[in-house]
């Protein structure tokens, strides 16, 4: 499956089916020997009453992941296409809390919870809560903003997403040590009030296509900031996601599509 180009293999792990190790997720996930993914998805039996599944995250380095708003959208589609749920609106269980999502057309609209700028829960290594940070990158000292969304975010600002140094920033960033969590960089190009553009060079991945939590964190800080409308149309390599964030004491909503690629049998031998 995919949303917007970050793709994913969804497992069905309902009746208790055991993961495949670190080294076999990575075989999986290779995407010359294996199927390829940015992600693998674990549908689960749900945790709380009233939820209709619960899902967690692995990376194609095997690591597990806090939150992915594209994999939340594309568990909510294969609940649906399964036929597991046939209502408009249900709740998932996610490594993060309960989201609540919405069938909007082809779209699904996640509730992805309050963003989180406290130094301590993103978490950061700073000594107090600030719009922007500093890091030496290349021999200059550039400012990023950091919020979590339920995983750590870093968001520079660009003048031009097509020219920023994303790998290497990207790499960067993420052996830094004030994040010791490790961190999702994400590069925001401002386009007018109610539009970016954003990469995403993810935490046990790489550049992905597209990235939910990154846009939902690229799109709250820009609108801590007074930069952007509090509703912002986030263009990613691989698609278009909506966020919307009505004000700071607000939840923030994502909607977004979810496609399903194929199915198949993953045979190890």
């Amino acid at each position: 499956m995919h949303g917007a180009g970050n793709d994913f293999v969804v497992i069905d792990c309902r009746d208790g089916a055991a993961l495949p190790d670190a080294e076999g997720i990575r075989r999986m996930g290779d995407r010359h020997f294996g199927i390829g993914f940015d992600q693998l998805l674990t549908v689960e039996a749900p945790e709380t009453p009233g939820a209709v599944a619960s899902y967690r995250i692995l990376n194609q380095d095997g690591s597990f992941a806090g939150q992915c708003g594209n994999g939340a959208r594309c568990v909510a589609h294969w609940l649906v296409r399964s036929g597991v749920t046939d209502v408009p609106a249900f709740e998932l269980d996610s490594p993060a809390g309960v989201i609540r999502v919405r069938r909007i057309g082809n779209d699904y609209a996640l509730g992805m919870g309050h963003p989180r700028f406290a130094p301590a829960q993103i978490p950061l290594l700073a000594e107090a809560e600030a719009l922007q940070y500093f890091l030496p990158l290349d021999g200059v000292t550039h400012a990023f903003s950091a919020v979590s969304m339920g995983n750590p975010h870093a968001v520079f600002r660009v003048d031009s997403v097509v020219d920023a140094p994303v790998e290497r920033w990207g790499k960067a960033v993420q052996a830094a040590q004030v994040f010791p969590e490790g961190v999702n960089v994400g590069f925001a190009e401002v386009l007018d009030r109610g539009n970016i553009r954003l990469r995403v060079y993810e935490r046990g991945v790489g550049e992905t296509l597209a990235c939910g939590s990154g846009a939902c964190a690229a799109a709250v800080s820009l609108m801590r900031q007074n930069l952007v409308a509090r509703t912002l149309a986030v263009h990613l390599p691989g698609g278009t996601l909506m966020i919307d964030w009505p004000d700071d004491a607000a939840a923030v909503t994502m909607t977004g599509p979810a496609v399903w690629v194929y199915d198949g049998e993953w045979r190890d031998d």
